[in-house]
């Protein structure tokens, strides 16, 4: 071998020799002081290599898992809306859904239900009430094939156009209806007060309303009851009491009147006296 090409080997030797202590010397040193141990030396690349490969795996595995979980969302989010769909929809034909209630039909010429009065009776004549006291009101059903549930009682006044609630939704019970107005109660608190007037009870099914048509069989409204009610007035002395109708002086027509009848009855008193005492009959 020649000089030169043996230098040049030398040379290479001594670069290759130089690197390696760099790299291994560092870890024998360590292995010496105890800082490290052998195996970690040897297999120091090794292990790299299978962290590195067993990195590379997991990284891999997290992605796919993320990205099946990805789907696995995407998939139960979808689920989710559509499960929402269906539900919206079923719920939403479930409530167009309704029930036709049926009624009871009677022939025409059956006549509608309506109420007799109890109290006051019939024959009790014209009825007046004292605002302030409790007025009690009772009557009887007739001509009923179906009994309402419950009743609206009111009074209308046709001077003041007003309608005034004596009872919303009373049960109907079995035999005689009753009701007790505290009319005292009513005046503090209406907001239309009641007036000296003739009233008219109105009793009809709380179902239906005043101006719907009877129906054969089912209460109509019933108001051919009418009673009046009259306000108190103060105690007056009798020298202070002014009647508003009565008026003692006539007018001037009037004591004209009398005096011409006055004046015309003894004319014809006093002729008849003068006749008969001309003649003889007196």
């Amino acid at each position: 071998m020649r000089p030169s090409q043996l230098l040049v080997a030398a040379v290479a030797v001594s670069s290759v020799s130089a690197a390696w202590a760099d790299d291994f010397g560092n870890q024998f040193s360590d292995v010496i002081y105890g800082r490290s141990e052998v195996k970690n030396v040897l297999y120091g690349r090794q292990n790299d290599d299978k962290s590195t490969s067993a990195a590379a795996s997991v990284t891999q595995k997290n992605d796919a898992t993320s990205t099946s979980g990805a789907k696995e969302s995407a998939k139960a989010t979808t689920t989710n809306q559509n499960d929402s769909k269906s539900t919206g929809k079923a719920s939403g034909s479930a409530t167009t859904r309704t029930t036709k209630k049926t009624q009871t039909t009677f022939a025409a010429d059956l006549p509608a239900g309506g109420i007799s009065m109890i109290t006051p009776a019939a024959i009790a004549g014209a009825q007046y009430y004292k605002v302030g006291d409790w007025v009690t009101l009772a009557w009887n059903y007739t001509s009923l094939s179906i009994t309402p549930s419950n009743i609206d009682i009111m009074a209308t006044c046709t001077a003041n156009q007003a309608t005034y609630t004596l009872a919303v939704n009373q049960t109907v019970g079995k035999g005689a209806a009753t009701i007790l107005w505290d009319t005292k109660g009513y005046q503090e608190t209406a907001s239309v007060p009641l007036l000296t007037e003739t009233y008219t009870l109105m009793v009809y099914d709380s179902a239906s309303s005043p101006s719907a048509a009877a129906k054969p069989g089912y209460l109509g409204l019933a108001n051919s009851f009418t009673f009046g009610m009259y306000i108190p007035q103060e105690a007056v002395a009798w020298q202070d009491f002014k009647c508003a109708n009565c008026n003692a002086a006539g007018s001037s027509f009037e004591s004209l009147t009398l005096r011409a009848l006055f004046i015309t009855s003894g004319t014809t008193v006093f002729s008849l006296l003068y006749f008969a005492f001309s003649f003889g009959l007196l």
